[in-house]
C-alpha cells in the first residue's frame, strides 16, 4: 500500500535537522538528560529544556511527553523511554512499539506535521539495532493504516551508515 505520509531516513545529526516540527528524544525515565542522542539534545536545546523537563516528573518505558524545543530548530520536543535490552525476554519489542506509538499519537494531537526520530534504544540501551529498526517500521506502518495523511513526513535521523543501511533495509521491506 502506498501512503500518503512519507516514510524515510537521513544520515545526520538528529539536533541539527533542519525543517521538522518535533524531533523525537530517546529519553531516560528522570528525562533530566544522559548520554548519547538524549544528552546531545539536552545540550543542543539549552538550560530551558532541564527547567521544563523537572516539571514532568520523568516518564515510564514506552511512553512519552512533549516539550518546547528551545534552541534546536523545531518547535518540540517529544521525548520516549525506551527499553533496556535484556534478551527479549521482558516485553521489550512491545515497550519499543509503545515508544513509537505514543510519540506519534503526541504528535497528532499537537497538529505536528513533520516528525524525526533517532534509533531508539539501540545505542546504550543495547537494543539489537535490526530488531530495532524492523519493530519501529512495523509499528509506524499500524500507525499509518489508521492515521495516513496525518503527519506529512516521519524521518528517522541516523547518525552512523551502519544504522542506516539496517533501517533502509527495514523500511524497504515493511514498506515496499
Amino acid at each position: 500500500m502506498k501512503y500518503k505520509t512519507v516514510v524515510k531516513t537521513i544520515l545526520g545529526d538528529i539536533t541539527k535537522v533542519e525543517g521538522m516540527d518535533a524531533i523525537v528524544n530517546a529519553a531516560n525515565s528522570s528525562l533530566l538528560g544522559g548520554g548519547g542522542v538524549d544528552g546531545a539534545i539536552h545540550r543542543a536545546a539549552g538550560k530551558e529544556l532541564l527547567a521544563e523537563c523537572r516539571i514532568l516528573g520523568g516518564c515510564k518505558t514506552g511512553q512519552a511527553k512533549i516539550t518546547k524545543a528551545y534552541n534546536l530548530p523545531c518547535k518540540y520536543i517529544i521525548h520516549t523511554v525506551g527499553p533496556v535490552w535484556n534478551g527479549g525476554i521482558y516485553s521489550e519489542e512491545e515497550l519499543l512499539a509503545s515508544c513509537y506509538k505514543n510519540s506519534l499519537n503526541i504528535a497528532v494531537e499537537h497538529g505536528i506535521s513533520k516528525l524525526a526520530f533517532p534509533s531508539i534504544s539501540t545505542g546504550i540501551f543495547h537494543f539489537p539495532v535490526g530488531l530495532a529498526a524492523e519493530n519501529a517500521s512495523l509499528e509506524i506502518r499500524k500507525f499509518l493504516d489508521e492515521n495516513d495523511g496525518k503527519l506529512e513526513l516521519i524521518l528517522w535521523v541516523l547518525f552512523d551508515e551502519r544504522t542506516k543501511l539496517v533501517y533502509d533495509t527495514a523500511v524497504k521491506k515493511v514498506f515496499d
